[in-house]
């Protein structure tokens, strides 16, 4: 789905295909040795016992839902511009998923959908995660420098308030507002700036093109029960006698 490493900074290529979660190989024996920590200085994933060397650098918390990788949606708005990706609460924190993830049904209907993948969405979110939004900028615009953002303090929760790991216990629910970066007037409080246009722009030319195709899709009506309701039953058989 990627594409050349020369249009990405070197800190999010690998971000955007790191295999988190594995275990440490160098702290193999030891417990909660997952590598669920990223180094945006150093490029690397990292577990909780290969922490200290990097206390000074940019680390990032990963957290897995189900098998998928996500982000709190406050650290990720301090990266990159989050504009139109469906974000979800859980544990009373808004995440964001790094991967699109696999559809259950390849079936398109009407209704609001991801530009890149084309999973369902609420409206008015573009996008499912980040990598379809990185994915479609690079394929639309060339290029995400003007959306990124030049993050100089990223630290980590308190240790043990949080381990990470979001169970299926805690329900995901879309959040409210698809205003999720940094100065779009629903998350941090900062003004528009030129990056944000320039994201409202291209978010208009999706939702062209979405209006054009939804003319003609076809549209699926409900199964008809007329026929299970007309059905009569017949005259009841007695069991004969013996």
């Amino acid at each position: 789905m990627f594409v050349a490493s020369n249009i990405l900074p070197r800190w999010l290529e690998v971000l955007l295909t790191e295999k988190f979660y594995n275990a440490c190989i160098i702290h193999e024996g030891a417990k909660k040795n997952e590598k669920n920590v990223y180094c945006l200085d150093c490029c690397i994933s990292l577990c909780p016992h290969c922490l200290s060397p990097h206390h000074s650098h940019r680390l990032l918390q990963i957290r897995r839902y189900v098998y998928n990788d996500v982000i709190r949606l406050d650290d990720a708005a301090k990266l990159m511009d989050c504009a139109f990706v469906q974000s979800y609460t859980t544990n009373s924190a808004k995440v964001v998923f790094l991967h699109h993830r696999p559809q259950t049904r390849n079936f398109r209907g009407s209704g609001n959908f991801c530009s890149t993948c084309d999973r369902s969405l609420q409206d008015p979110y573009l996008f499912c995660s980040l990598s379809c939004k990185i994915d479609y900028l690079i394929r639309t615009t060339g290029g995400i420098s003007n959306y990124l953002y030049d993050c100089k303090i990223m630290s980590l929760p308190e240790p043990g308030s949080d381990d990470g790991l979001m169970t299926p216990d805690s329900i995901l629910e879309p959040a409210g507002s698809s205003r999720t970066s940094s100065g779009s007037g629903g998350y941090g409080g900062g003004t528009m700036d030129s990056r944000t246009l320039a994201c409202t722009a291209t978010t208009e030319i999706v939702r062209k093109k979405r209006s054009s195709l939804s003319a003609c899709r076809p549209v699926c009506s409900p199964v008809s029960e007329i026929s299970a309701m007309n059905r009569r039953k017949g005259t009841p058989q007695r069991a004969p006698l013996y």
